[in-house]
């Protein structure tokens, strides 16, 4: 099943600002679900295509380059998770967010490690949206300024063009999710972040659940990626939140 329609009427308000006519592709087999999810969706102004399969996935998303993908990690003829990686290597700005039924930590983290969300079913079709919408504001970078200067902390840099990092003169990949992050500790400098904090402002959750260890997950990954190159860069005050040593 696959479809290509415009973004039905009705308005996000000022919570779909910067995602508005952003294309998404789901990718769902359950045909009932992909319905309620695009319905959703084109509600809210965004252009949306469904498929079934990582086929027509694939096809797809050659042919239009979606904004965001929200992905079923089980697909009739492959696994969701394959399918994102392909996807972020043939578009590597594209956002990635997960639907799984599984919530076991190991299959939440193996989503995060180069995604940028996950929902677990059953899900509220307004925390999908609403998902999806926090998703695009940290990677589309439609407001930035063509000639903002770079942000440097000892020998890391970011650049605001490119949206590349760069320590002791090396570059460091880091995926749109994991850039968010990285800017604001370093825009925040040696002030230790708390997590509530981080929450709100990288990743737009205003109630996050008291469990929720995606800050902790992508802080793992920052560290992996830049303390190879130095000495480490993130401190933790343990009950509070994070920081830049």
């Amino acid at each position: 099943m696959t479809g290509n329609e415009g973004a039905g009427s009705g308005g996000a308000g000022s919570e779909g600002a910067g995602s508005e006519g952003a294309t998404v592709l789901v990718v769902e087999d359950e045909e009932s679900i992909a319905d309620v999810l695009a319905i959703a969706l084109r509600y809210h102004r965004f252009e949306v295509m469904t498929a079934g399969t990582v086929r027509e996935a694939l096809a797809l998303a050659e042919r239009t380059r979606p904004d965001a993908a929200l992905l079923d990690v089980m697909l009739p003829d492959g696994d969701g998770r394959a399918l994102g990686r392909e996807l972020r290597t043939r578009q590597p700005e594209l956002a990635l967010v997960f639907l799984t039924a599984r919530d076991a930590p190991a299959e939440i983290v193996g989503a995060l490690g180069f995604g940028d969300d996950y929902i677990t079913k059953p899900f509220n079709i307004d925390e999908v949206v609403a998902r999806i919408t926090a998703v695009l504001r940290r990677t589309r970078h439609t407001d930035v300024l063509p000639q903002r200067p770079p942000l440097r902390y000892g020998d890391l840099e970011l650049d605001e063009t490119t949206y590349s990092v760069h320590r002791a003169g090396r570059t460091v990949e880091l995926t749109p999710t994991e850039y968010a992050l990285l800017r604001f500790l370093v825009r925040n400098g040696g002030r230790i972040v708390p997590k509530e904090q981080l929450l709100r402002h990288v990743w737009q959750y205003e109630h996050a659940p008291a469990e929720s260890t995606v800050v902790e997950t992508y802080i793992s990954y920052l560290r992996r990626k830049l303390d190879t190159l130095g000495s480490p860069v993130i401190t933790t005050r343990r009950g509070v939140g994070y920081g830049l040593a």
